[in-house]
């Protein structure tokens, strides 16, 4: 049995079409029930409002669809982030970050270290660099 929903699936292609110009052929592809709910999630958190400015927005999920190695997705976001002012050296930036990331989270795994030294170490880290700002 398909899920109910207040919202029609033509409303919301409707609202898709006005907010994008056009309805991507990766949405119409998806089942009707299921864009009815996918929509608004994508609409808030891509193009509404949010705690964080639209760049902050596009640079982090660039950073993940970098992570993930989804071409789209860097694609989508790299546009969106220039679109919103990004610039080349924020660009350049967000790749290392995301790299660092991954690498560094590929070898703290490789090693099975032990997620509690980890977080008591973190814990040092955290109050040491709290002393350095205080100090400065």
């Amino acid at each position: 049995m398909a899920a109910t929903t207040a919202v029609s699936y033509e409303g919301t292609v409707a609202d898709i079409e006005e907010t994008l110009g056009i309805v991507p052929g990766f949405m119409a592809a998806i089942p009707e029930d299921a864009l009815v709910h996918e929509w608004p999630v994508f609409k808030q958190y891509t193009l509404g409002e949010s705690v964080f400015s639209p760049k902050q927005r596009e640079l982090m999920e660039l950073a993940v669809a970098a992570t993930l190695k989804c071409q789209y997705c860097q694609a989508f976001h790299k546009g969106a982030a220039e679109l919103h002012g990004a610039t080349d050296a924020e660009l350049a930036e967000v790749a290392v970050l995301a790299g660092l990331t991954a690498r560094w989270s590929s070898m703290i795994h490789a090693q099975h270290y032990d997620y509690d030294t980890f977080m008591d170490e973190f814990g040092q880290i955290g109050a040491f660099l709290q002393e350095q700002q205080a100090g400065d």
